[in-house]
């Protein structure tokens, strides 16, 4: 039987090392799902509900794996659906390939059925590499270059098979003229500034005072040399929340979130600082960074296009963290410094920690919900994956899930998309199959695709060593983020038409579908709720019935800002009196003894 072009796609896809591809059938791909059977399913093709969904968890994948998360879809409709998933990756720099397919080239150009002109729809998303596949004679090429292109630019990458071609007989490229052979290997490697530059910058860093540092995801792979160079210069750390998972949060001068959902010493560190090392973040709110003029900087960022934009910074390090760390650590604590400052951020640290466990302990109806995220974190496995989603619950993630060695967790960073808590999840189960994932996500979300992701996750347990994925939603009735942007921004009440959604007896859908399905209506059973879901032999969704009208306030809120926010509610707020009365409960926390009146 003769080699065809989808045959020979699938066995370079085994050569690169992919295990896995998240996708969903259609005619379009018809060549490449026979030869997926002809390969007895190698790689594995995972089926998602939606592609969306499957663009999503091969992001999840290549997040919590380091390795390129590839996904499939059909012309037309299939490869459209991927688009949310693909700017994901591309706006929180994820090697993922998106694969997908093409009505016959007979008919391209004759407004044939599906027929979506995918060049023009990929050259944004894809715009490092995106090219559509006429004759065999273009692989290995294409789709190494678009692995390969994916892996260095940190992004996603397209190629376009049409139907007919995947169903050609694959002949590679000779030794001719307009022939472009190729090669499998990809060589590490290592970028790392000059030495003049890093002079630069030990310069800056040995006359600060007060010192800052700020991590990204960039920063993941350098944690000790984080450890060493906030130990050398007295320095506390902030993390932008891709960067959640960079650093230890047990670690005394670790401030936590920087931002609306971060801390209050991550604020006052950036408030007081002189000096701002940033690492491997691109952070966009420069409202929390130290006022221009106030602080010297030095960024470091293995991303040329990615240096200088956030902060006037006087040296833009470019080069890998870890490499460029230990080329830096050298040159630094050649000036004596005081512990005042190191002193300061700790308590301050330390003082957040009982503002936030006394927030969670206030009475709320019926549940509190930054509770539900406190109760979690000391049971959390050692081991543990953890996503976020987008909404309300990113402030409970952000604020009370404790980072530790070993563990790992991420969240939709720049686009900030809702959907994406389930699919990551499951993305990161079949990255790491022996270890537990858990996904904290909003009720909105849940409606929106997390429930049908559900029916993967029950379809897939069994190829998992720990079967472990346990979905946590905050059920609130309520899409309560963008209800307290509006109220907080807009000065506007709550608007019952947009923000109000239906009570979803989503722990009841988990149990139709064979999984552990737990209803939490009272606080006294949040934690036991939590112990159930981490010691199910399987997927399980623990519900709480939480409290919307907790409000989520920004790490900077004064008194000032919180009287202006409720009497711009008092306009007609269906749920003023709670909300008042729940964010004056909050606020105080800060204020009672044990916090420093300054």
């Amino acid at each position: 039987m003769s080699t065809k072009v989808s045959d020979h796609v699938l066995a370079r896809l085994r050569e690169w090392g992919v295990e896995h591809v998240f996708g969903y059938p259609g005619d379009g791909i018809n060549g490449l799902l026979a030869a997926w059977g002809r390969a007895e399913d190698r790689p594995r093709f995972i089926q998602s509900r939606h592609e969306e969904m499957s663009a999503f968890q091969a992001v999840g994948y290549a997040k919590f794996s380091g390795r390129v998360g590839v996904c499939a879809a059909t012309s037309g409709p299939g490869a459209i659906h991927l688009l949310n998933g693909l700017y994901d990756a591309k706006l929180d720099h994820v090697p993922v390939l998106a694969i997908v397919g093409q009505t016959h080239r007979t008919a391209m150009g004759g407004s044939y059925q599906q027929e979506v002109d995918l060049h023009t729809l990929f050259k944004d998303v894809a715009s490092d590499f995106v090219e559509t596949v006429t004759v065999p004679e273009q692989l290995p090429n294409v789709l190494d270059r678009a692995i390969r292109t994916a892996y260095a630019r940190r992004s996603p990458t397209a190629i376009i098979i049409p139907g007919d071609v995947q169903e050609l007989d694959y002949s590679p490229p000779t030794h001719e003229f307009k022939m472009v052979p190729s090669s499998l290997d990809r060589s590490s490697w290592t970028a790392i500034p000059s030495e003049e530059s890093l002079a630069r910058a030990a310069e800056i860093l040995n006359s600060g005072d007060k010192v800052a540092i700020l991590v990204g995801q960039g920063a993941s792979g350098a944690q000790p040399e984080v450890e060493r160079i906030a130990e050398l210069l007295g320095a506390g750390v902030a993390k932008a929340l891709l960067g959640k998972d960079a650093l230890s949060d047990e670690l005394p001068y670790v401030t936590g979130a920087i931002g609306l959902l971060g801390t209050r010493p991550s604020y006052e560190l950036m408030r007081d600082c002189d000096t701002l090392l940033t690492i491997g973040s691109s952070f966009p709110y420069t409202q929390f960074l130290p006022d221009f003029g106030k602080a010297r900087g030095v960024q470091i960022d293995i991303d040329p296009h990615m240096v200088g934009m956030r902060y006037p910074y006087e040296v833009n390090l470019v080069g890998d963290a870890k490499a460029t760390l230990q080329q830096l650590i050298p040159l630094l604590g050649t000036e004596q410094r005081g512990r005042e400052w190191y002193d300061t951020v700790c308590a301050n640290v330390a003082r957040w920690r009982d503002v936030m466990e006394r927030r969670a302990g206030l009475s709320a109806d019926p549940i509190n919900p930054e509770y539900v995220a406190r109760a979690l974190d000391p049971l959390l496995p050692g081991n543990a994956i953890i996503s976020s989603d987008s909404g309300s619950a990113a402030n409970w993630y952000a604020r009370h899930i404790t980072m530790r060695p070993g563990m790992r967790a991420s969240l939709s960073g720049t686009l900030a998309t809702m959907g994406c808590g389930v699919p990551y999840a499951i993305g990161a189960k079949f990255a790491h199959p022996d270890r537990p994932a858990i996904a904290l996500v909003g009720d909105g979300a849940m409606q929106m695709n997390g429930l049908s992701e559900l029916i993967t996750a029950a379809k897939y347990a069994d190829r998992w060593e720990d079967k472990r994925l346990v979905v946590g939603v905050w059920n609130n009735h309520d899409l309560n983020q963008v209800t307290w942007e509006m109220r907080a921004m807009e000065g506007a009440p709550s608007f019952l038409p947009s923000q109000e959604i239906p009570d979803v007896q989503y722990a009841a859908f988990a149990r139709s579908l064979g999984l552990t399905g737990i209803r939490v209506e009272k606080p006294e059973d949040v934690e036991a709720g939590w112990r159930a879901g981490l010691e199910a032999d399987g997927p399980a969704v623990i519900e709480f019935l939480t409290d919307p009208a907790v409000p989520p306030i920004p790490p900077h809120a004064t008194w000032d800002q919180m009287e202006a926010t409720a009497a711009s509610i008092l306009k007609g707020d269906a749920d003023r009196g709670s909300m008042i009365k729940q964010g004056f409960k909050a606020k105080v926390q800060e204020f009672l003894p044990g916090r420093d009146k300054k």
